[in-house]
């Protein structure tokens, strides 16, 4: 069984660029369980990046700063120019408040039980919170404020005040671990949280953190769930070949999507809402058409390709995690066989790869340029997208399916070869 297919020379395919690591001291015999980076998220206003660091601890570091620490250790006074910068993270200013007139400082918050999920959220004043019975509030959500979700092991949600590192909500319902955590991205601080408990669960942070909803359907673990740009669309993925959608205004399932051969793990939307990418341990990455519920893509990571009962076991191909680049037309992927791959969604084969050791997760920071990956010591290791300028007719095809879907496209009186480019047909 081989990575990449025959007619693909692995030779030929581009390297991607390293470009730093945060490093977590590990005792020699801290070997146990505990200790995995489950997680890496960027602040929606691309002010922080966090990652959950093992043993009940979450880094927040500027992201700036850690683009500038990474530059200088590629060339900068005092370093060796051709390696990247290698940091140390220690946790030694927990507690401590993290925002002086104005100063974005890197800091620890202590969570008190196994981190697997995270997510940051922003609110935005003028939207409304969605519940009813709003006449008085504990908390009040200024324009300004950055808050970080916490997914537990003992399946309670705590919410932090990202620039005083204050524990602010503790969102207790759960049965079993919430493996993640979702803002909707239209600012209202809708949380939707995924647990092993199978369900999802909708929570109202402007509402003190009122469980607004309870979402069932999943009949094993839910790993992943993932909000459409519009905030309409809810993906969730889990064990059993599952990928659900769900309509987030009736908070009912829209449809079932039938294709993956084993567990999916991850899940993401396209930045314009028209493309999802799912990733499996059946060795694929699905890239859909959410509207329409058909496959428009494949993208394997196994040899000849498995069949389905094959695929449905181990096979040392799963696929961890799925990212999409905010250009719109990077996919980033983590597999067990120790590599990175990045895609373009106009080919089948990976424009570039990367090695990567128990890898986890992956997310693409907020401008689209880098790839952080999480792993299994807690470390976490970054790359540069591949870089390309985006043709015109994409970005138009971006933004004209920010505001409509493929049943829209469809009924628009233009030539078939334009309709189909619009409806990502012919990537």
């Amino acid at each position: 069984m081989a990575s990449f297919p025959d007619s693909v020379n692995e030779n030929e395919i581009g390297k991607a660029k390293f470009i730093g690591e945060l490093l977590v001291p590990v005792a020699p015999f801290d070997q146990k369980s505990g200790r995995e980076a489950w997680t890496v998220a960027f602040a929606p206003d691309g002010s922080y990046f966090a990652w959950s660091q093992g043993h009940r601890i979450v880094r927040l570091i500027p992201w700036s700063k850690c683009l500038k620490d990474f530059s200088m250790g590629q060339g900068g006074e005092g370093t060796n120019a051709s390696s990247p910068r290698r940091l140390s993270c220690q946790n030694s200013d927990r507690g401590q408040v993290v925002a002086v007139a104005g100063e974005l400082r890197e800091h620890t918050i202590d969570c008190g039980d196994i981190v697997w999920g995270l997510a940051f959220g922003s609110s935005v004043p003028e939207k409304q919170s969605r519940c009813v019975n709003i006449e008085w509030h504990r908390f009040k959500f200024g324009q300004d404020q950055l808050l970080l979700a916490t997914g537990l092991n003992n399946g309670r949600i705590k919410i932090w005040d990202v620039y005083t590192g204050k524990l602010l909500l503790n969102l207790m319902d759960h049965t079993d671990i919430v493996r993640d955590l979702t803002f909707a991205p239209d600012g209202s601080l809708m949380l939707v949280s995924a647990s092993r408990d199978k369900t999802l669960r909708v929570w109202d942070l402007k509402d003190d953190g009122n469980m607004v909803k309870v979402l069932r359907g999943h009949q094993n673990w839910v790993y992943c769930s993932s909000f459409s740009p519009d905030s309409s669309i809810l993906c969730s993925v889990g064990a059993g070949k599952a990928v659900f959608l769900w309509n987030m205004d009736k908070y009912t399932l829209i449809r079932r999507l039938e294709g993956h051969h084993n567990d999916v793990v991850s899940c993401e939307f396209s930045p314009d809402g028209a493309l999802l990418a799912t990733a499996s341990y059946d060795t694929r990455v699905i890239v859909w058409d959410p509207h329409k519920a058909t496959i428009l893509l494949e993208l394997g990571h196994l040899f000849p390709p498995p069949s389905p009962i094959f695929a449905g076991g181990a096979n040392d191909r799963w696929v961890r995690s799925v990212s999409f680049c905010h250009d719109g037309r990077h996919i980033a992927s983590i597999t067990d066989d120790r590599l990175v791959r990045f895609w373009s969604i106009e080919e089948r084969a990976p424009q570039a790869i990367a090695s990567l050791p128990n890898g986890l997760c992956c997310a693409f920071s907020t401008e689209g340029s880098v790839l952080a990956a999480g792993t299994r010591d807690g470390s976490v290791h970054f790359w540069e997208c591949p870089r390309s300028i985006s043709s015109l007719q994409h970005l138009c095809r971006m933004a004209l399916r920010r505001v409509m879907a493929t049943q829209q496209v469809e009924a628009l009186a233009i030539p078939t070869p334009l309709c189909d480019y619009l409806a990502y047909k012919v990537i």
